[in-house]
Formats: structure tokens, C-alpha cells, sequence
């Protein structure tokens, strides 16, 4: 990968990092709620990248090495979280990314796709949900896990422990979780964190849709990518998305919860370098 770079992007800063050739077609990948752009792996962008895409991820506000809210109380809300992604877009000087958004982020991607078309090739939906009353709820071992108090930041070890247990969780029970892998990126994600803390923050925003309509007026080409056993949005969430738009596409990752575990690394690859093959002109 290149090395990581500080881009100033509307009143904030942002950490990009890139992979590939910037000539070929360009993925923009967009990490959820509390999550730097580690959870994004170098080995997972490298494969994309050999796959002949242009890869970005990149810290969102509150998380890695980007801009902290001042005071600690986010002034943004999810649009502007995508206007964040835009401003990237701008800043790298492409014309059109292919938009994947992950968990609480299918929402910047549902804007992006629905208020920005001219500039989104294709979108991808990655452990998310439409957010439709009626759908199952995450289940009670994930929100007990989830509630556990954070430990003091002073406390290296402890915080530590903390991430990974909640990571175990977001994970729903999954024989795929690797305790080693992860531990190593939770070390990594807290060794360049300006304050891991303020991640949190994410929970706390406004969540505004976008202003020209919903999924059903997604007009690119839509991609669902859904753990069998994601436990904060259980399956049915993946269906309802994929109903939701036209023409859409699923695939479910066998074993997988919340996370995009190593194992199924080939399966999303393959599912993503085939939804963002060139196409004709739209």
C-alpha cells in the first residue's frame, strides 16, 4: 500500500491510505461505526488491488489519525460523513468511485448512491440493514456483550481485552474467529489512534437519509454482502436490503457474523472485483 496521507477535506482532516493503480477503477471503502480505516486490511486491499482496482480506505472524523471532535461532542451528522467521502473523491481527482459501505456506513453509501449518482459506479452494502421496523433485533448475547463498560484508557491491557471481547461479539459465535489476528489489529488500531475513545462518538450522531428518496431509488448497481451470522443484524436484514433495491444482488458469507473475517476473504473479493468490472457506458 502507499503510504498513508493527511488530506484536508472542508474543515476537517482526514488519513487516506491507497493501494493500486490509479488509473483503474476506483473502490472507495468506507468502514462503519467506531472503526479506523484498519478494520479495512492491508492484505484485503492488496488482493484488490491485484485484482485491478484502485483501492481508498481512510479514518472517518473521530477515529485513527483524523480530525477529533474539539470537546468531544460531534458536531456532523451522516451527511456530512458522506460529504467526508466526497471531498476525498475530489481530493484524489476521480471523476466516479465504486462505493462500499460497511455496517452503520450503509447509510453514507445509500446517500452517496441516491443524492451523488454521477459519481458512484457501483455500491456495495456490507453487514448492513434498511433499518425497517419488523426486522430482527441484534441478539442478547451481542448487547451484553456490547453494554460492557470500557475500561480506563490509561489501562493499555485492559482496553485491549475490552476491543477484543466486543470484536468476539460483533463476531456472533463464529468458529471463524481468529483471537490472534485480532488482538494484532486492535494493537495496531490503538497504537495510532490521536484518541481511541473518541470512535464513540459515531454512536451519537444524527443518521438523515438522503434527500432525493431511499434504496428503492438506487439507479447504479447495488451489491449485498451479509455474514450468515451477523448478530447485530441478523439475516433477514440482508434479504429485506436486497428486496429493497433494484436489481440488487446478495451473497452470503457461510459462518461469517458482523466482521469480514480472513477465511471468507476470497469470497468477497471475487464478489466485489466481479460487481466492479467495467462496464459499457450507463
Amino acid at each position: 500500500m502507499n503510504p498513508e496521507t493527511v488530506l484536508p477535506i472542508g474543515d476537517v482532516e482526514l488519513c487516506v491510505q491507497t493501494a493500486g493503480d490509479p488509473g483503474d477503477p476506483a473502490i472507495l471503502l468506507i468502514h462503519g461505526a467506531a472503526a479506523s480505516m484498519v478494520g479495512w486490511e492491508e492484505e484485503l486491499c492488496d488482493r484488490l488491488a491485484a485484482g485491478r482496482r484502485y483501492v481508498i480506505r481512510y479514518d472517518q472524523r473521530d477515529t485513527g489519525r483524523s480530525t477529533v471532535s474539539p470537546g468531544g461532542h460531534p458536531t456532523y451528522d451522516l451527511r456530512d460523513l458522506a460529504r467526508d467521502a466526497l471531498g476525498i473523491v475530489d481530493a484524489l481527482s476521480l471523476d466516479t468511485v465504486h462505493v462500499v459501505g460497511r455496517s452503520m456506513s450503509g447509510g453514507t453509501a445509500l446517500i452517496l448512491a441516491v443524492d451523488h449518482p454521477d459519481r458512484v459506479e457501483t455500491v456495495t452494502f456490507l453487514s448492513t440493514t434498511t433499518g425497517d421496523d419488523g426486522l430482527p433485533g441484534p441478539t442478547p448475547a451481542f448487547l451484553a456483550a456490547a453494554d460492557a463498560p470500557a475500561p480506563a484508557l490509561d489501562d493499555h491491557a485492559a482496553w485491549v481485552e475490552h476491543t477484543v471481547a466486543v470484536i468476539r461479539a460483533y463476531d456472533g459465535g463464529s468458529t471463524l474467529f481468529d483471537e490472534v489476528h485480532v488482538r494484532r489489529l486492535v494493537e495496531i488500531d490503538l497504537a495510532r489512534a490521536t484518541d481511541p475513545s473518541a470512535a464513540n462518538h459515531h454512536f451519537a450522531i444524527a443518521t438523515p437519509g438522503p434527500v432525493r428518496g431511499g434504496f428503492g431509488d438506487i439507479a447504479v448497481p447495488a451489491l449485498v454482502v451479509h455474514g450468515e451470522l451477523d448478530p447485530v443484524f441478523p439475516l433477514p436484514h440482508a434479504h429485506a436490503l436486497r428486496d429493497a433495491i433494484p436489481g440488487a444482488r446478495l451473497v452470503v458469507l457461510e459462518g461469517a457474523g458482523h466482521e469480514l473475517p480472513p477465511a471468507r476473504w476470497d469470497e468477497f473479493t471475487a464478489a466485489l472485483l466481479e460487481h466492479t468490472a467495467p462496464r459499457g457506458p450507463r
